[in-house]
């Protein structure tokens, strides 16, 4: 259970955060008393929406658009926060974008654009993450992986690649960052929204195989982001929140 003081006032950005999976991730910061930056590339009224529902937990909720492939884009967020904030006390890099492709298929721009803003966007938001944390006598940055990143996915194997190199940028960013007490974790969700490539017998054949014999939900994440975020003396880890999939799915 997490203390409120914990997080209490504190700022908390969660990249990609105005649908989904990132916006359950968002609300539950809120609700346990952070003030958060909903981003998002192009959803500027889900993205509001997203806001106030925040807002209604008596918290500070701002909302900043950003091309996650822009390394300017990124910057200009996170002065951003500075600006508003003046502090950063946890990341959560949600925000993904992945094609149903095999890898022959692949054009150069796609795989490009994949690892542009599944692997590069949250290098550089962890660089300028950790400057803003070590202000401020440390921080939690959480990486959304999948399980796409601990075993090939043949339909999405751009998406995969860059999901193996954020697992291993949580752990060297674990290393690097520890001395400044800023810990870094990633987080692996299983079967729990259906990709929009993906139908309902898909999501069928997902729930016989899974060991629990049901699906999750964008909470299970989110409750599980808020646990990293607030125990102490856990860094470097990828935490499988995914009903067991990784022991028997294959993709």
């Amino acid at each position: 259970m997490v203390n409120e003081t914990q997080l209490n006032e504190k700022v908390v950005l969660v990249t990609g955060s105005a649908r989904r999976v990132g916006k359950a991730i968002l609300l539950k910061f809120a609700e346990a008393g952070a003030h958060v930056i909903v981003h998002h590339g192009n959803s500027d009224s889900a993205a509001e929406q997203t806001a106030q529902e925040a807002r209604a937990f008596g918290v500070q909720a701002t909302v900043f658009k950003a091309d996650l492939a822009s390394p300017d884009a990124i910057s200009d967020l996170f002065s951003h926060i500075e600006e508003h904030f003046g502090r950063l006390d946890v990341l959560v890099n949600s925000a993904a974008t992945f094609f149903a492709r095999s890898l022959l298929e692949i054009p150069l721009e796609e795989w490009q654009l994949v690892m542009d803003v599944n692997l590069t966007a949250p290098f550089l938001t962890t660089q300028h993450a950790a400057r803003l944390m070590m202000k401020h006598q440390g921080g939690a940055i959480i990486n959304i992986t999948d399980n796409g990143g601990r075993r090939p996915w043949k339909k999405r194997p751009h998406h995969s690649v860059s999901k193996a190199g954020l697992i291993m940028l949580t752990k060297v960013s674990a290393l690097a960052l520890g001395p400044y007490n800023i810990r870094v974790n990633a987080i692996a969700p299983g079967p729990v929204l259906p990709p929009p490539d993906q139908t309902e017998e898909d999501w069928a054949f997902y729930k016989e195989k899974l060991p629990l014999k049901r699906i999750g939900n964008p909470d299970d994440v989110a409750r599980a982001a808020l646990f990293l975020a607030t125990n102490t003396f856990i860094t470097g880890e990828v935490l499988g929140v995914d009903g067991g999939s990784i022991l028997t799915v294959g993709e």
